[in-house]
């Protein structure tokens, strides 16, 4: 299979502007991510799709490849859509630009889902909730999946709802819970058919993309990982993010 990896990139972040280009240590994250994901055995090329031309020069600056892309795309999806449209791809990666610490063998784990299942449309890894703050914080995605691998639900909320255990702070030790790691692979026909579906009224109340998969009746597999993302939303994170990498020097 020919496996493009894509990195969406926006310059103009509401909550981050110019996040992309902000300094981990002295590269700019974006070249963080670029770098993991190349170093993965399955993904034959690493695209950076940007908005804006200041992150597409960073991104060329120290090799790597980038794409100009609309800057009114409504997602990130759309803007992986769109850099892979004329692309020669079997399987397309949607890496967020804001994950410096990927593991290329999540990366090569999740292609060889697409190996073994030709059934599978999209894949996501999911990690098992070890913390109650991460059990019912409302910034982390819950998913709930049947006992093959294929996510029946993605939601803010905590779920399921352990009816017959009033102490939530036991729930970990009763269940196991797993949350959402944003990373997604799918096959490219498939990609390019969901950017065309309309939001979904599951979608818009979450601010959830996945779930306008499930509205419309796609379904999506799942893999278990051990990896522990650490993505970059905020300055604060950025702070925290650069206090690991000063442990690791």
């Amino acid at each position: 299979m020919n496996v493009i990896c894509v990195i969406p990139a926006r310059y103009g972040s509401t909550r981050f502007p110019g996040k992309p280009l902000t300094l981990i240590g002295q590269k700019p994250m974006i070249r963080w991510v670029y770098e993991r994901a190349v170093t993965a055995a399955k993904i034959d090329r690493v695209l950076v799709a940007t908005d804006d031309e200041r992150i597409a020069s960073a991104v060329r600056s120290f090799g790597g490849e980038a794409v100009l892309t609309p800057s009114e795309l409504p997602s990130g999806t759309d803007r992986v859509a769109a850099a892979v449209k004329d692309e020669n791809a079997d399987v397309v990666i949607n890496l967020q630009g804001d994950e410096p610490f990927v593991k290329a063998d999540l990366l090569d784990a999740l292609v060889q889902v697409f190996e073994d299942h030709p059934e599978v449309q999209i894949a996501t890894p999911i990690k098992r909730i070890e913390s109650d703050h991460d059990l019912f914080d409302p910034n982390l995605v819950r998913v709930v999946k049947d006992k093959n691998g294929w996510a029946l639900f993605f939601t803010r909320a905590t779920i399921p709802y352990l009816r017959d255990i009033e102490d939530r702070a036991k729930w970990l030790n009763n269940f196991p819970f797993f949350k959402h790691v944003g990373i997604y692979a799918y096959r490219k026909d498939f990609l390019m058919k969901m950017t065309h579906w309309s939001q979904s009224s599951l979608e818009k109340a979450e601010k959830l993309e996945q779930l306008r998969v499930l509205e419309n009746g796609g379904k999506i597999f799942t893999i278990e990982t051990d990896y522990e993302s650490v993505s970059v939303d905020t300055p604060e994170d950025l702070k925290k993010v650069n206090k690991i990498i000063e442990k690791e020097e």
